[in-house]
């Protein structure tokens, strides 16, 4: 007789049982709430970095760049060093989005539109550093094959430099239509949910008058699907090209051909560690727990460990190459790195990208947040030293010893790039604020509300016949006991219900219809006719009350209906009725 075999149910990647509403309350609440008081502290930090970063350009721009620490031998240095960083990390995230979507992954959901506005953000941030260090940023039109109306412009087409500007700005227009197209549903949302008739009308244009209906969503997966197809060869094409800038010069140490996919690789480690950083503070300043679970984390973090370890492979390549060429100037080139004047940088590069990845062979390790935030970091730092190395290294030392120097930054070189660094988190938190981190509509497809319920039931010991939600197949309604999302106003009679009810009245006071009347709690969003029968049953009827309630009287209110834990908080029912008092 074959043995049972009962197939397990998987970990939901949205927790908390949310409703279809919840999701849409929790998703609308950083753009039509108040910003929290991490948000302000992150932003404002952003903020002084941003304005720094403001005051190093202009005085750069006034002056020259002669200002940074550039020499006749390291023409490059920091200023493309970080060009290469910032195009490194605006890799990953419409390659995340692209290619989980493309292989129907569900947990991409909760983190794409995060990604798709990194790689947006991050562009922007690149783009800065060739036009800063043309030194005569409005002259740049100059790259560009226009019609000569302002002079003899003799574009080459031959440079991997103009092909940066073609790969680039074809990538960000890919991307940006790629974010955009995602965003449609949710602007349809937010739209339905506006009170004012300002911000109904801009999210009415935002959002191109999407409807809903079945043909707008035939359309949307149709688009989705071939933008996702174009944007992942372009995600290869673009650092392929940008490792050209490189690999066509004679340069020791650049001129090979493990550049491109060396360069590929490296980029999605870089943006992969990047979008990690993003949901971790996101997360926590948007409270997005529930959405941005552990297990993304957790597949993050796998992710990270592996293109981590494709660059280890890199590396080694990269060492082998130089020694089997036998060519004596690209030995010296490596071995300079590893034991010259900058080897501090090469070791640096070593540890952070290849040794601290491994850590996430360990399940403790890479299910901690904390940790997780700290490896993503040091992947960044470690990427950063990658392009350092490689440039610098290469530069400051080459053929003729007579020309070998050293190359320091300035602090106007240090405040440029501390300064993209708050640019990025500051668009990046204005955009939490005004478009929605959560793509909501994908988000409900993957509820498992239900499933958990079955589960429930089923490790109680009860029986699955009869629980079904609909009557046409389970032959009656689903009991109170065993949906928690219906407000049980029958149970509050009970002794250690009454208890509590006692101690919530206590808090917010009592209704005395004589002297009082009774507010429409209807007029609350998120109370329904329903859940106001159920505040009624415990003596709750004016906004006056709901609006004393506190953390405390929110935790006493859900254990005493023992429905939608947390609703009311996250709803925030006491200033609601405060508004509405007022």
């Amino acid at each position: 007789m074959a043995s049972h075999y009962e197939a397990p149910i998987r970990r939901p990647l949205v927790l908390g049982e949310k409703s279809y509403h919840d999701v849409s309350v929790d998703v609308a609440r950083p753009v039509e709430g108040q910003a929290n008081r991490a948000w302000w502290i992150v932003f404002s930090i952003s903020l002084i970095a941003f304005l720094w970063g403001i005051g190093c350009i202009i005085y750069t721009i006034s002056t020259g760049i002669g200002t940074w620490g550039l020499n006749k031998t390291v023409g490059w240095a920091w200023d493309i060093t970080n060009f290469v960083w910032w195009v490194g990390i605006g890799h990953a995230g419409t390659l995340i989005s692209a290619v989980l979507l493309l292989f129907r992954q569900k947990w991409r959901m909760a983190i794409n539109r995060s990604a798709e506005a990194m790689t947006i953000f991050s562009v922007i941030q690149a783009g800065l550093f060739p036009i800063i260090h043309m030194g005569r940023p409005w002259l740049g039109y100059w790259v560009l094959p226009i019609p000569n109306q302002f002079g003899s412009l003799w574009v080459n087409f031959n440079s991997p430099l103009l092909w940066d500007v073609f790969a680039i700005s074809t990538y960000l227009s890919v991307s940006m239509v790629f974010w955009w197209t995602g965003l449609l549903p949710d602007f349809a949302m937010i739209r339905d949910r506006a009170v004012k008739p300002f911000q109904k009308k801009i999210y009415s244009l935002l959002s191109f008058g999407w409807s809903g209906r079945a043909k707008d969503w035939q359309r949307f997966e149709e688009v989705s699907l071939v933008l996702a197809g174009l944007a992942t060869p372009l995600v290869l094409s673009v650092h392929t090209i940008v490792s050209m800038d490189f690999a066509t010069s004679i340069v020791p140490g650049w001129h090979t051909t493990i550049f491109p996919p060396y360069f590929v690789a490296g980029a999605i480690f870089s943006g992969f560690a990047m979008v990690q950083t993003l949901l971790i503070i996101m997360r926590k300043v948007c409270n997005l727990e529930d959405y941005i679970t552990v297990q993304h984390i957790e597949l993050m973090n796998i992710v990270i460990m592996i293109t981590g370890s494709i660059v280890g492979v890199a590396y080694i390549t990269e060492l082998f190459i130089a020694w089997y060429s036998g060519v004596e100037y690209e030995q010296y080139a490596f071995l300079n790195r590893a034991t010259g004047p900058y080897a501090w940088a090469y070791w640096a590069m070593m540890t952070c990208n290849v040794f601290s990845p491994q850590f996430m062979w360990f399940k403790k390790l890479r299910t901690s947040i904390m940790f997780s935030f700290f490896i993503s970091i040091v992947v960044n730092i470690g990427m950063w030293f990658e392009r350092f190395v490689i440039i610098v290294t290469s530069l400051h030392r080459d053929y003729l010893p007579s020309s070998w120097t050293m190359f320091s930054p300035t602090y106007v070189d240090i405040g440029i790039f501390i300064g993209t660094v708050g640019f990025f988190f500051l668009l990046f938190l204005l955009y939490a604020r005004t478009f929605p981190v959560i793509a909501q509509a994908e988000v409900k497809t993957i509820l498992k509300s239900s499933g958990e319920r079955y589960k429930r039931i089923r490790e109680s010991g009860g029986s699955l016949v009869g629980t079904g939600a609909d009557e046409r197949t389970s032959g009656k309604r689903i009991s109170a006991e065993s949906t928690p999302t219906e407000p049980r106003a029958t149970d509050i009679s009970d002794g250690a219900a009454s208890e509590k009810t006692n101690a919530l009245l206590q808090s917010i006071g009592t209704f005395d219809p004589s002297t009082q009347t009774a507010d429409d709690l209807k007029r609350i969003s998120g109370v329904g006719p329903k859940m106001e029968e159920v505040l009624n049953s415990i003596g709750i009827y004016t906004f006056l009350q709901v609006s004393k309630m506190t953390k405390n009287e929110y935790d006493l209110l859900d254990s005493i209906t023992g429905s939608f834990p947390g609703r009311a908080e996250r709803d925030d029912w006491a200033g609601q009725a405060k508004n509405l008092i007022n």
